[in-house]
């Protein structure tokens, strides 16, 4: 499976394995090729099954438990893999085991860890999730919480991210720190760099993982290619073995 990174951390009773996707190593094919984890595309179903079948087993699972992302600020706690994803934009678990996701294809993945409260979760915060703190949702749902990790997976960056003046007016009236101009100097967002801030305000400690969407050909970008598939962010927590 083509994996973009991947870490564990530990500390007392847990552990919590994390992974970012890339779009290698999976059965889709044409524009949606080769992991393709998205469900939401024209991709071939059986072959999707297939991909996020191989993504559960690398994390030693069986399957992934999604929601239906609808760049908002729901969150919703999971115990297990539900039938029906709910809608929302966030998922928190305390069951280890469960492998949560969230699916990208330019927008944010963010993944969560506190394990000193047995907890983790999956963020997906493209410019409306980020305008609306879709993570201080996410963070206000675990509470209580311990310390918290963070890691910030490839998004689009703003040299390549160009939007309405509108759009980057909303967004830097919550986060100045996302104000950005693409390299043309139009107007543009920097998501990242928004959801950072954001968790700094929470004294979260964050890592960002990977570069820019647009210009990888490693990575799926909705942005440059229209037709395209969708990588994900995958957490799980773990009691911890040593």
């Amino acid at each position: 499976m083509g994996v973009l990174a991947r870490g564990r951390i530990a500390d007392g009773a847990y552990a919590a394995e994390w992974v970012f996707t890339d779009r290698h190593g999976g059965v889709s094919e044409g524009a949606y090729a080769s992991l393709n984890l998205g469900a939401s595309v024209e991709d071939d179903p059986a072959a999707v099954a297939g991909n996020r079948a191989t993504a559960a087993a690398y994390l030693g699972g069986d399957a992934l438990a999604l929601i239906r992302q609808v760049h908002g600020r729901d969150v919703v706690q999971l115990q297990g893999c539900p039938d029906e994803p709910p809608a929302a934009d966030a998922a928190l678990t305390r069951t280890p085991g469960l492998i949560l996701g969230t699916q990208v294809a330019d927008c944010v993945p963010i993944l969560l860890a506190d394990l000193g409260a047995g907890q983790v979760a999956a963020v997906h915060a493209g410019w409306r999730g980020v305008a609306a703190d879709v993570v201080g949702a996410a963070l206000e749902t675990m509470a209580p919480r311990g310390q918290v990790h963070a890691w910030i997976g490839p998004a689009i960056c703003p040299g390549c991210y160009e939007v309405g003046e509108e759009v980057r007016a909303e967004i830097s009236d919550v986060v100045p720190e996302a104000w950005a101009t693409t390299r043309q100097g139009t107007p543009a967002v920097d998501v990242r760099a928004g959801v950072l801030a954001q968790l700094n305000r929470w004294d979260v400690a964050s890592e960002l993982i990977g570069g820019c969407t647009y210009e990888s050909a490693d990575l799926y970008s909705y942005r440059r290619d229209g037709v395209t598939g969708r990588q994900m962010g995958l957490i799980v927590l773990r009691a911890n073995d040593g």
